[in-house]
């Protein structure tokens, strides 16, 4: 049996570990008996190594030996032998190898410390009443997170590495009573088979999870509080948490999805229900108000009361632009001004979306350049486009869309677009899930929580359209 030469070894991983600044080792040595520890100092904590480690061993009056050390003296909770050809990637990992010169065992022992935030509401979804935390970039403390909520011998952890260079971990969660067993081989097959160097956020996966790669539509939900996941969950969805990030994706999904807020099932369920209409208001006067407007001012005018069209025909003479390039360049205008205020710093991005919206906007009308109540449009339906913030990005497109059909085939253009969008949807789905369930098909049951909403004493069955494994909440 051939015990490690230590100083050698050292030598070898650091080299292996391009002499990398963080890297570091610490010796401890009783008698003839010599460990060595080997971590990086960036990912491990020196107080716990200290606390863990070295202040139990200082303290152990008996002979030294592996069994001793992982039963008896280190005072961690995660110690485990490993091969000396995995000791690299554990090291990447995060954790403290333990070498020795009176064994050939390899001990890993996880210590693990990334700087992180603390949990706390997101800025993308407030609420006025209800939890308040959420999600972080570590996946530990989502897990945690999760682990309050669900407090169930039911939930299912399932664990994998991805990305050749990031080694990302991805833990897969469910509850086993609730979930679909086919939805949930078929997301473990499909993260298996992903092949890619890195995985830097959950983002990254989210096009391999998706059924239709290519299409416009979102397939898979996302949240970032763990009370929404939480519920999801307990609907049948599967989360999938990402490591160094704070979005947690769920599968399957429906576009209602949406439509619905957290702080629907935090206030009255008569309000929640008025609220959403108004949501699904904006999200059509976001799509097709600015296109419909132009299929109005070009080709239909006729059919607009006698005042309005003297207004339009008043502010719009003498323009120097077509309705059809006036329309898009104060489009394009709204989404630089947008684009700029994300990008800035806080401070100046506020300024920024002031002095674009009021004095480029007033000093364009007064210039003649452009009319009010194309400003008054666009800028009603960029605002509407907030109503159902988790469709901006699909939105955004589809404007542009309606826009062009409706400057260049008036309101039959608009029609046929909408027979094709809706069409498209209704064929659309995500893991069996119908996209526009439960309006199509009709689910009786599951429009409990749709549009309109019950009271939560009301909704006593599982939602059918994602297919649960039980049909009673109770």
């Amino acid at each position: 049996m051939s015990y490690f030469n230590l100083d050698k070894k050292i030598e070898e991983y650091k080299m292996l570990l391009n002499d990398s600044i963080d890297f570091a080792h610490r010796f401890y040595e009783k008698g003839d008996q010599k460990i060595a520890f080997i971590f990086l100092k960036s990912i491990t904590s020196q107080e716990l190594l200290s606390e863990a480690v070295f202040t139990p061993l200082q303290f152990y009056n008996g002979k030294l030996s592996i069994e001793n050390l992982q039963n008896k003296i280190l005072k961690c909770s995660d110690i485990k032998e490993i091969e000396e050809d995995e000791i690299i990637n554990e090291i990447l990992g995060g954790k403290i190898i333990l070498l020795t010169n009176f064994s050939d065992k390899v001990i890993a022992i996880d210590l693990l410390k990334f700087p992180t935030r603390q949990p706390t509401e997101p800025p993308t979804s407030p609420v006025i009443q209800g939890p308040r935390e959420g999600f972080v970039e570590d996946l530990q403390t989502n897990i945690t997170l999760i682990r309050r909520r669900l407090k169930t011998k039911n939930l299912v952890l399932k664990s994998f590495q991805i990305g050749s260079e990031s080694q990302t971990k991805i833990a897969v969660t469910y509850l086993k009573d609730i979930a679909n067993d086919e939805i949930v081989r078929k997301v473990i097959k499909k993260l298996k088979k992903i092949k890619i160097d890195g995985i830097i956020d959950s983002y990254y996966i989210l096009s391999f999870l998706e059924e239709r790669p290519n299409s416009l539509f979102k397939q898979i939900g996302n949240a970032e509080k763990p009370d929404i996941i939480a519920s999801k969950m307990l609907e049948g969805k599967i989360a999938i948490i990402v490591d160094n990030s704070p979005i947690v994706l769920t599968v399957p999904f429906a576009i209602i999805e949406d439509l619905q807020n957290s702080n629907d099932y935090y206030t009255n369920h008569h309000y929640s229900s008025v609220i959403r209409v108004i949501r699904l208001l904006g999200l059509l006067i976001a799509i097709l108000a600015p296109g419909f407007y132009l299929s109005l001012q070009i080709f239909h005018y006729n059919i607009l009361p006698l005042n309005f069209l003297v207004t339009i025909a008043d502010t719009t003479l003498g323009l120097p632009f077509t309705p059809f390039i006036e329309i898009a360049f104060i489009f394009l205008l709204f989404q630089i001004l947008y684009e700029v205020s994300l990008r800035l710093p806080s401070y100046l991005g506020l300024a920024t979306s002031v002095v674009g919206a009021l004095i480029l906007g007033d000093t364009g009308v007064k210039a003649g350049l452009i009319s009010p109540p194309g400003v008054i449009i666009v800028a009603l339906a960029k605002i509407a486009l907030y109503t159902v913030p988790e469709q901006a990005s699909q939105i955004t497109v589809l404007q542009i869309v309606f826009l062009i059909l409706g400057g260049s085939l008036g309101i039959m253009g608009i029609m046929a677009g909408m027979v094709y969008v809706v069409n498209y949807l209704n064929k659309l789905d995500s893991y069996g899930t119908p996209y526009l369930a439960p309006y199509s098909p009709r689910i009786p049951k599951d429009l409990k929580d749709a549009i309109i909403t019950n009271s939560i004493i009301e909704m006593d069955e599982l939602p059918k359209t994602y297919s649960p494994k039980k049909e009673k909440r109770k």
